[in-house]
């Protein structure tokens, strides 16, 4: 089973989650995944579309207030 990665963006304010994600999708190999946790709704919204358009696959976003949590395929 591939390996899932974790990054927690917490207090972290879009753009700078986007940029901080970015950096550690880029260094994962294919296959893995890396897991956010977020509490910026700007960035949960932008986040996702930013990923698809890089070409990662995403899954449906988890939200158990206050944090969203997001996973982005490579």
């Amino acid at each position: 089973m591939p390996e899932l990665r974790h990054l927690d963006l917490r207090g972290v304010r879009c753009p700078l989650n986007w940029a901080k994600a970015k950096v550690r999708l880029e260094s994962l190999e294919p296959g893995e995944a890396l897991e956010l946790l977020l509490d910026d709704e700007k960035g949960v919204r932008d986040i996702p579309r930013a990923a698809e358009a890089e070409g990662y696959a995403v899954d449906p976003v988890v939200h158990t207030p206050p944090v969203w949590r997001l996973i982005i395929h490579r």
